[in-house]
């Protein structure tokens, strides 16, 4: 007799075994241990928490406490075996679990948190807020993310489209929810009732996944009783987001205001019920009555015994708070939730300590800081009160242009006004800004090399931020500032187009009424200092400047180039006529470059660079050059007028011309004190002040440009 009947046999039967024991994985938590935690595993420990995970003697789980922007963990130790070992189809599935979310203030919430299925228990780079500890601004939508979560959200954030303050979501991968639905239950009469999640209160909920109907049930209320009725049921197929196995859990997190997010108890099965949890045995939280009652009995015992100590100390510390106060006015409220406090921002920074300067410009300062809470690094820009702008515009714009999101734009994470003052929040890019890669310095050392392959990947990144601004956003967004250093490298090099310190907004269609002339000498298009009018095709010259620098290595204008001021763009053009355009390629890449890309560089920022606006391609044309690598399928340069006698800045006289490119011909790079970083090398784009330039549309007088 054969063998292998009985070896296919014994393998399915095994198989089978497997199947049905990873099916039926279940447990139950009415109370929870305190031993349960990080490295507990040799006393039986079956939960992994964060540092901020408290667990009460009663037994009672906190997820974040009363402080802002924390960030709470909570997951089950072991994975789960979500889908059948032999057709991979998703199991069901079933939890509940009690909780409590208690605001600082009552009226307000802290952000909410959410049950969670994720591939790993370590949600790295997770922000709070917002974010609720899953995603960051970077992975956010991201397909490969393979997160599910069921949110309970007291915040309002606009950025994700969120329905109100109190409401329960469904979310993939996102935290733009697939349904969401303002929080409630059904009675048994069928009545549907209104339930405050940020009431303070005990909160039972369920989370029903069928797996044949491919259909997710969420159900709350306030009691123990599972009401008859989901208030909310959403078709779902969860076949492509899990994987085999993955992890159950929650994350919670806070923001400028905080809440304290308890769970009472929890269970969860697969392939069955959750096992129902009894509510008259799962611990007490804390009463938010007591604790008030606590604290005003204590001060006034305090106050009692030392009156006159007390008085010294009230009057002392409110004339701290009076002096450091961070008033949040009404109107910036409606600026969107992206506000960081001044305290936090102050303690980032080691309170705007010398050490922390990276860098510094026409608009004020740039400080490295860290956020207390999620431990990310950011850059902080502190804006001088000496805007031409009013404060109040200028934080709706910025608050408008926070919702920009394009992997090649420098994220703007947030905003703090103090007084007349304005603090800016960038993501943090560790190789600093690309001109200090691409111009020597005399008198300093020597800069890094940038391969080709590097310099002509970051010109891309460049150009499909710039489309995504001029024609994929809902707004035209015009730069006005595009230069060398203004683009921002990443940790892997990449390109990412930063400050909007200068930038317009402006509804499609319409035209832009700017008539001051503000940007940087050698990227600024000669039409601009006739018409005042920035357009996006004043930016797609700036564009080909910087293609022009990233080429041959050299600044637009060079004021020490003998006999007289060397304009990059008239020099190209000359080389080109002259059939010898590989001879501006920069010598410091050796002849290590690819011959064909770099003809199209030459001739897209030629083109781009053209003397009359309407030659110039539009970015979405560069973006299709440069996809496509081939010299062939970029048109002709077409050629200058026959009086053209270069680029020049028609507006000015020679002489202011000469005064001009002197003073931007030495951008300042001063070495800051502890940093061991240029001065304008920092993680966020700063301005230099001498290059910065206004234009008087009649006399063509040069001046500052400031904020």
């Amino acid at each position: 007799m054969s063998k292998l009947p009985v070896f296919i046999s014994s393998w399915a039967f095994f198989s089978l075994f497997l199947s049905v024991h990873s099916q039926h994985e279940r447990f139950v938590y009415t109370k929870f241990r305190r031993s349960e935690g990080i490295g507990a595993d040799a006393d039986g420990s079956s939960l992994s928490l964060n540092a901020v995970v408290e667990i009460h003697g009663t037994g009672l789980l906190q997820l974040t406490k009363e402080t802002s922007r924390l960030i709470g963990h909570a997951f089950y130790r072991t994975p789960l075996q979500f889908k059948d070992t032999v057709d991979g189809a998703v199991h069901s599935f079933s939890t509940t679990f009690a909780f409590a979310i208690v605001p600082d203030y009552p009226q307000l919430g802290g952000h909410g948190f959410a049950f969670v299925i994720a591939p790993s228990i370590e949600l790295t780079g997770a922000l709070p807020s917002q974010y609720l500890g899953l995603l960051n601004a970077s992975n956010v939508g991201n397909f490969t993310n393979h997160i599910f979560a069921v949110e309970f959200d007291t915040v309002q954030d606009f950025e994700f489209g969120d329905i109100n303050d109190n409401h329960i979501g469904i979310d993939i991968n996102n935290l733009v929810s697939n349904a969401s639905v303002s929080a409630a239950y059904y009675s048994d009469d069928g009545k549907m009732n209104e339930l405050n999640l940020k009431s303070g209160q005990n909160i039972q909920a369920w989370v029903d996944y069928d797996g044949f109907g491919k259909v997710l049930n969420v159900t709350v209320s306030p009691c123990s009783s599972k009401p008859p009725r989901p208030v909310l049921s959403f078709p779902l197929d969860l076949s492509p987001i899990l994987h085999d196995q993955m992890f159950v859990g929650f994350s919670a997190s806070t923001g400028l205001l905080a809440s304290s997010h308890y769970l009472l108890g929890w269970s969860f099965a697969m392939n069955g019920v959750a096992p129902s949890l009894n509510l008259t045995d799962v611990p007490s939280f804390p009463s938010q009555h007591k604790k008030k009652n606590t604290t005003f009995i204590i001060i006034a015992a305090v106050g009692a015994v030392l009156l006159l100590i007390a008085a010294i100390a009230a009057a002392s510390f409110l004339f701290y708070r009076f002096k450091n106060a961070d008033v949040i006015e009404p109107w910036e409220l409606e600026c969107g939730p992206h506000r960081f406090s001044y305290k936090e921002l102050k303690n980032a920074t080691k309170g705007f300590r010398d050490r922390e300067l990276l860098g510094f410009g026409g608009f004020g300062k740039v400080y490295k800081g860290t956020l207390p809470g999620s431990g990310s690094d950011v850059a902080v820009k502190r804006i001088s009160n000496e805007s031409r702008q009013g404060i109040r515009e200028f934080v709706a714009e910025i608050a408008s242009i926070g919702r920009l999101r394009h992997r090649n734009l420098v994220q703007l994470q947030g905003w703090c006004r103090r007084r007349a003052d304005l603090l800016l929040v960038y993501d943090y890019m560790p190789n600093g800004s690309l001109d200090k890669f691409l111009f020597s310095d005399e008198s300093g050392p020597s800069r890094p090399l940038l391969s080709w392959a590097q310099r002509f990947r970051i010109l891309r990144g460049v150009a499909s931020a710039l489309l995504y601004l001029h024609e994929e956003w809902e707004h035209v967004v015009i730069h006005r500032d595009v230069k060398a250093s203004n683009v921002l490298l990443d940790g892997e090099f990449n390109g990412r187009l930063g400050d909007f310190g200068l930038a317009k907004i402006y509804e499609h269609g319409a035209d832009p009424s700017t008539t001051r002339v503000a940007g940087t000498l050698g990227y600024l298009a000669p039409e601009l200092t006739r018409t005042g009018k920035a357009t996006t095709g004043s930016d797609v010259f700036s564009f080909g400047a910087l293609a022009l620098g990233v080429v041959c290595g050299r600044r637009p204008v060079e004021s020490k180039a003998a006999p007289e001021e060397m304009i990059l763009v008239d020099w190209v053009w000359e080389q080109w006529n002259a059939g010898r355009w590989a001879e501006v390629v920069d010598p410091s890449l050796g002849g290590d470059y690819e011959r064909e890309e770099v003809e199209v560089i030459v001739k897209v920022g030629l083109m781009c660079s053209h003397l009359e606006p309407a030659v110039r391609p539009t970015m979405r044309d560069v973006v299709r050059y440069l996809d496509g690598g081939d010299a062939a399928e970029v048109p002709d340069v077409p050629s200058p007028p026959a009086d053209y006698e270069g680029v020049g800045f028609d507006a000015c006289s020679p002489s202011r011309v000469s005064e001009c490119s002197i003073a931007i011909g030495e951008e300042r790079t001063g070495l800051v004190s502890g940093s061991g970083l240029p001065g304008s090398t920092s993680g966020v784009p700063t301005e230099e002040d001498s290059a910065s330039w206004n234009c008087d549309l009649v006399c063509g007088q040069l001046e500052d440009a400031g904020p």
